[in-house]
């Protein structure tokens, strides 16, 4: 059985007073200051409207999160990183995909998929959404929802933000997506995103000490954090893989990912697939590295069948 805190009983973390934050937003570290609640757009291109763009089943994340059943995910609309090869360019940018959704038809939403068998409830880059996921959880947590919660994210988090997460979280999912600072600032202008993200993966860790799975293998509390390979950067990748597993070992999970997949416009580095070799070099070097708890992909990943269609 999950055992959450009582949200209610504390009154700086009910929906009612985090909602504030939008007033002057600084929820990621981009602390853009926009007046969200006044219909301003942060950096993340959103207001204080709860926009999302699909809710639904889905089969393609970690086996330990989509199962036979499918994690329950909702993609909000928006991002507050904006990295030039997003595979779900569609909702990351202002274009505003999706509609407007209630707090009453947020939480709806979280308990049709679990209706519908989901083994979780996956949020997928809510980070300017973190006062609407609280309160929802909680509405959600009251009429029934029973299921963990997932948060999916890029990893470019404030630690503070995340604190208010405490409670409302069983399972985090972040990227560390560079260690480079140059790399971080050209394709994702963030030059401290590897600061932001150490800090933001240790604050998961303290929420999320110790993984746990029930009788059929599936994750119930924990932390996975994702790593996506780019062409031509390994060492990059190998300065990641050296920080997690120094830090944390076989405490969280690592899941290297193979299937960068072109965008385009994205620039000629970018352009071309991730080399096979270079992928598995890395996954060797896990096993070198003593890393049990981790999951590799298969080849054949590098295609747009494994991007949601937002449509």
């Amino acid at each position: 059985m999950i055992v959450h805190d009582n949200l209610e009983a504390d009154p700086m973390r009910s929906g009612h007073s985090l909602h504030s934050l939008y007033d002057h937003c600084t929820l990621c570290p981009r602390n853009c200051g926009a007046s969200r609640s006044s219909g301003k757009r942060g950096v993340c291109g959103m207001t204080d409207e709860l926009r999302i763009a699909r809710v639904g089943l889905h089969m393609w994340e970690e086996p330990c999160l989509s199962g036979t059943r499918g994690s329950g995910t909702i993609f909000f609309t928006g991002c507050n990183l904006g990295c030039i090869f997003c595979q779900n360019h569609q909702i990351s940018t202002k274009e505003l995909p999706g509609r407007v959704y209630s707090i009453d038809e947020f939480s709806d939403a979280m308990l049709s998929l679990q209706s519908q068998g989901a083994h979780n409830i996956n949020f997928v880059t809510g980070t300017h959404y973190i006062p609407h996921i609280v309160e929802g959880v909680r509405l959600a947590r009251s009429r029934g929802l029973s299921i963990p919660t997932l948060y999916n994210c890029g990893g470019y988090e404030s630690v503070s933000s995340l604190n208010l997460l405490e409670g409302t979280i069983d399972i985090y999912l972040p990227d560390m997506k560079f260690f480079q600072s140059d790399l971080s600032s050209k394709y994702a202008h963030a030059s401290d995103y590897f600061v932001r993200a150490q800090a933001a993966i240790a604050e998961m860790f303290r929420q999320c000490p110790k993984q746990v799975f029930d009788n059929e293998g599936m994750m119930q509390r924990g932390v996975i954090v994702r790593h996506l390979m780019l062409p031509g950067q390994l060492f990059d990748t190998k300065h990641i893989l050296d920080h997690l597993c120094e830090t944390y070992g076989n405490q969280i999970t690592i899941s290297l990912m193979n299937q960068y997949t072109p965008m385009p416009g994205v620039p000629p580095e970018l352009a071309s697939p991730l080399s096979p070799k270079h992928y598995d070099s890395m996954a060797n070097y896990l096993s070198i590295l003593g890393q049990e708890n981790a999951f590799v992909q298969e080849g054949g990943t590098v295609s747009e069948s494994f991007i949601p269609d937002f449509e």
